[in-house]
């Protein structure tokens, strides 16, 4: 495609345009000509309250879709505010484009800092425009998000937003081909694989599309299946899925997991989630990583074969292909036959000891209340272990983690507008710390501007979770890890949601008649939790602190 253009702006909205099909975005003096000229292309542009989204939520967009994610904010403070959520994107592998304003090419002004410092810092990669061919520097950008999986900040310097563009041409998105693997490497893969006596298939999100092959995979070779938490949903239904693997795992299903003697990860980075701070796995067993990226990812890694998953599969398949379905492998057929491991869980009681809701009952109930067609958007915290364990994921791409691949809360509001406007015709439910709430509350008016139907739930427990088990378990000071209680049931009311304060599990009645009258809009549910229950998978990490 060329069209002739008039400014470097408009040509950069052209190639936003060509590359990407929704933009997240916070106008400021670096980007306010470009989202002008994406404006009057009628390119679909969500505009958020804190430059963090801008990042965030096109990193959601992007996990729900496997769609290019688009983002832009001005230079300087704006830029800067979402370091967090570029970082994040890097470490998970997101394909993104951030436009960000920069400084003029005359020089830098009294309030400019190195911007290519901090994108080089969280491993983004950056390139700066000129006025000569922008068009083509953006499509070139887009292509090296892609095949690489990274961020790609795009710096535009603030004088040239207006300039008039020496070559305006804007050309077609390459295809991306995938990554082919030696013949000879899935020769020795299948062989490994077919000689497993207790073989066990672990999918991630990079195994997205690709539900049916692994599952044939899976039943030729005998194997377990289970998947990452963001992979939650990949084997609905499927009997002898041991559901998630890792801190989050059911016990019978840890322990089958702990026996395998092949793990193929296929598409999974491995972090301390998955492999339950490297102990969710056997010391003797063999795990094979089938990734795109060059290097693997865990020290538990016995052999690492770099390509796409779906090209390794077609291949082990085929060379598979004469080897009948196989029972799965002996003791675990009755204990995993019919795939609903991951939600055999002790419900405790539904008040805790110190009067406040227990979390475990909390959740139980709501996943009987929760329509099976939802997706789930998290933050981080201690709470990751109730969503992702008592809650059950139907369908691929329905579970979003923006924050765990960087450890960070505060990102769940941020990055749910994303999912909201990828997947609009479902009930989006939003789960929230007290502490990472009120780190991302801007844009609560966001989720409500934007939702057809959303429940934010906050697990309120008035503590920093994570920082009392692990740390305040040691003996140290506990003052600045409790902290004072914020009604968000009020906050959502304020604008715009519905909202309750949930002490009792028969408060959650509100929640089941805003489910029984369409679900429409925003409910925000503020659910009083003990901090005195504990999920399992942080005595896992206390455990670790403690091995150093």
């Amino acid at each position: 495609m060329t069209t002739v253009l008039t400014t470097v702006a408009q040509t950069v909205a052209t190639a936003l345009a060509a590359c990407g099909d929704h933009v997240f975005a916070l106008m400021g003096n670096g980007n306010a000509h470009v989202l002008d000229a994406l404006a009057r292309a009628d390119v679909p542009v969500t505009a958020v309250r804190h430059e963090a989204a801008t990042v965030a939520s096109a990193d959601a967009y992007h996990r729900v879709t496997g769609r290019l994610a688009v983002a832009t904010t001005t230079y300087g403070a704006g830029f800067t505010n979402t370091v967090t959520a570029l970082a994040e994107a890097t470490l998970a592998g997101t394909p993104l484009l951030l436009l960000v304003g920069d400084a003029p090419t005359s020089g830098p002004r009294a309030f400019d800092i190195d911007q290519s410092a901090v994108v080089h810092a969280t491993g983004a990669h950056l390139v700066v425009l000129d006025a000569a061919a922008p068009g083509r520097a953006v499509v070139a950008a887009a292509a090296h998000a892609v095949a690489h999986r990274v961020p790609v900040v795009i710096a535009l310097p603030y004088d040239l937003a207006t300039a008039p563009v020496a070559d305006a041409t804007v050309p077609a998105p390459a295809a991306t081909s995938p990554l082919g693997v030696d013949g000879s490497a899935l020769d020795t893969l299948a062989a490994q694989l077919a000689e497993a006596k207790r073989p066990l298939v672990l999918a991630g999100r990079g195994a997205r599309g690709h539900a049916e092959a692994v599952g044939r995979l899976a039943d030729r070779l005998g194997a377990l299946t289970a998947t990452t938490a963001p992979a939650r949903g990949l084997f609905d239904g499927r009997p002898y899925d041991l559901g998630v693997c890792g801190g989050f795992a059911a016990p019978q299903a840890a322990a089958l997991i702990h026996e395998a003697d092949v793990v193929l990860v296929l598409g999974a980075g491995l972090n301390q989630f998955t492999t339950k701070e490297c102990t969710a796995f056997g010391p003797d067993a063999v795990v094979v990583q089938v990734d795109l990226r060059p290097e693997p990812t865990s020290a538990l890694v016995t052999r690492a074969v770099r390509g796409d998953v779906g090209v390794v599969l077609a291949g082990l398949l085929d060379r598979l292909g004469g080897r009948v379905p196989l029972q799965p492998w002996s003791g675990a057929a009755e204990a995993a036959r019919d795939g609903d491991l991951h939600l055999r869980r002790e419900r405790g009681d539904d008040v805790a000891p110190d009067g406040r809701l227990d979390p475990r009952a909390v959740f139980a109930r709501l996943e009987e209340l929760l329509p099976s067609r939802r997706q789930v958007v998290s933050d981080g915290g201690h709470f990751l272990g109730w969503a992702n364990t008592y809650l059950s994921a139907h369908e691929p791409d329905s579970v979003v983690l923006v924050g765990t691949a960087f450890q960070s809360i505060g990102l769940g509001l941020p990055s749910a507008p994303g999912a909201l406007v990828a997947r609009p015709d479902i009930t989006t439910l939003i789960v929230l710390g007290d502490g990472g709430g009120l780190m991302g509350i801007a844009d609560l008016e966001t989720v409500v501007r934007c939702a057809t139907s959303a429940l934010v739930l906050v697990v309120n427990d008035a503590v920093y979770g994570a920082e009392v088990h692990q740390y305040g378990s040691l003996g140290l000071d506990q003052t600045v890890m409790r902290v004072g209680e914020v009604d968000f049931a009020a906050v959502g009311r304020a604008l715009g949601a519905q909202g309750v304060v949930v002490e009792r599990l028969a408060d959650l009645d509100a929640v089941e008649r805003w489910l029984a009258d369409g679900a429409r809009g925003t409910f925000v549910a503020d659910v009083r939790v003990s901090p005195d229950i504990v999920a399992p998978y942080m005595w896992d990490q206390v455990a670790a602190a403690a091995r150093g």
